[in-house]
């Protein structure tokens, strides 16, 4: 991944980060650290960066629940200038639907901006593989707080501090 941080916002330009685990529970952690480093490089504040790294764990671990045997977990990361987007899937047996009933999705719904699941195939998946293979996944987007389409305290540029 290029470091384009020191870029100004108008010239920074999309970045990709892929990372493929086991679906171990032992190894979902990884994702989990990742994505935090990866929100806080960006400049998410700090509830934001653990809304992420909540969001990741769940996602992860509803796929984790439906992958096809001992198959990997895929997760692609792409950071732009006004977001932070996980694109995370897993090989499943055909037919397979990401779950979303529970309090598992109403987490995810909760605690990121857009949540979409379903399933696929590598050849529509991000880093797949080309092939007809099914996938489920699950893609999750987070904006920055300036760059959030959800109005929040009047425009995104107010001072909305107490210490002037």
């Amino acid at each position: 991944m290029v470091d384009t941080t020191d870029a100004p916002a108008a010239e920074r330009r999309a970045e990709r980060l892929e990372l493929r685990v086991p679906t171990s529970p032992t190894q979902l952690p990884a994702v989990r650290a990742m994505t935090g480093d990866l929100a806080m490089r960006m400049d998410f504040d700090l509830d934001a960066v653990e809304d992420l790294r909540l969001a990741v764990d769940e996602a992860c671990a509803t796929l984790a629940a439906i992958a096809l045997g001992d198959a990997p977990l895929t997760v692609v990361f792409e950071a732009t200038r006004d977001a932070l987007r996980i694109d995370a899937w897993v090989p499943t047996a055909p037919d397979t639907d990401v779950p979303r009933d529970g309090f598992g999705w109403a987490i995810l719904q909760t605690l990121v901006d857009s949540v979409d699941a379903g399933p696929g195939d590598q050849a529509k998946v991000p880093a797949g593989d080309g092939s007809p293979s099914p996938v489920a996944g699950i893609a999750l987007v987070k904006y920055l707080r300036r760059y959030s389409p959800v109005a929040g305290f009047g425009v995104a540029d107010d001072d909305v501090s107490v210490a002037r």
